[in-house]
């Protein structure tokens, strides 16, 4: 398997180089939460990042949420917006040691940071992590995958392919309410846990 770095990443926050970061929610899981009810459900955010998407959540009124990033310093600054969520669902390391489930995964630029070369491991964990009828939602970019990056691209008819085998595709469609600099290379991702 190839390793994930956290030096890499935590050098990327120091010099600043985080073209990925929107500085707030994005859009199209904005308004997919906005939908949500049931806010004792148990959310996962891997690979988050500054993790925008968790700080929305928590003043949201959702407070079972997990964050994990391999650097420190997106989690120290998760903290500082969100001063309240507890030390012990602030969790730095690798996604793929986890050994927990959730109800939701938000899928919000990780995917798109790992090595293609992870992406079948990705699907397969995602799956482990997930309790029966547990959802994975977010967005994929949908642009051609070439061997520059991150961010990796790729296309919808690989993502099926990808995640047929363990989830049932609710949703995989052009996202029609990206930012604007995203628009039309975004696929916005509903699957639902197998129960097979």
């Amino acid at each position: 398997m190839v390793k994930l770095d956290s030096d890499y990443w935590t050098s990327r926050y120091e010099k600043g180089q985080t073209g990925w970061d929107l500085g707030s929610v994005s859009t199209p899981i904005k308004e997919y939460i906005d939908q949500l009810d049931d806010k004792s459900i148990k959310i996962l955010i891997p690979g988050a990042g500054n993790a925008y998407e968790a700080e929305y959540l928590w003043n949201s009124g959702f407070k079972n949420i997990y964050v994990v990033d391999l650097s420190q310093n997106p989690l120290d600054n998760l903290k500082s917006r969100v001063p309240g969520i507890p030390n012990a669902q602030l969790i730095k390391g690798d996604f793929f040691d986890l050994a927990d489930q959730f109800d939701l995964i938000l899928e919000q630029t990780f995917f798109c940071a790992l090595n293609p070369q992870l992406r079948k491991s990705y699907v397969n964990k995602m799956n482990l992590l997930l309790v029966p009828g547990g959802k994975l939602v977010g967005l994929l970019f949908n642009f051609p995958l070439t061997e520059n990056g991150p961010p990796f691209g790729g296309s919808k008819e690989e993502y099926l392919s990808l995640f047929e085998s363990k989830f049932k595709i609710d949703t995989m469609e052009t996202a029609y309410n990206s930012i604007k600099p995203r628009m039309g290379n975004e696929l916005f991702i509903k699957t639902v846990k197998s129960k097979v």
